[in-house]
């Protein structure tokens, strides 16, 4: 995966990209990424995850890039998605 950096107060995080040149698919890599994410409790258990545009843009990819990753996520039971409400992380995660 590619990395980027985001400024956050004062230290720098590494932000994970989606890598154009890999041979996985790029659904798959986000999917990856935002499954770290959620795991790392960056997205909250029980709390909605951005929006499919708000996450189009921060990975710069599109809208159905997002939608085909967010499938994986509940897929993976990560996820649960709500019509008219948006994803959400379910409230226990299961083991990786």
């Amino acid at each position: 995966m590619m990395r980027g950096h985001c400024r956050l107060d004062t230290f720098t995080v590494m932000a994970e990209k989606i890598d154009p040149l890999a041979a996985e698919y790029h659904y798959d890599q986000l999917a990856d990424i935002l499954e770290r994410r959620i795991r790392k409790g960056e997205f909250e258990t029980g709390r909605r995850l951005p929006s499919v545009l708000t996450l189009s843009e921060e990975y710069a990819t599109g809208s159905q890039t997002v939608r085909k990753a967010l499938a994986i996520l509940q897929e993976r039971g990560l996820t649960v998605t709500v019509p008219a409400r948006g994803t959400f992380v379910v409230r226990e995660l299961p083991t990786p």
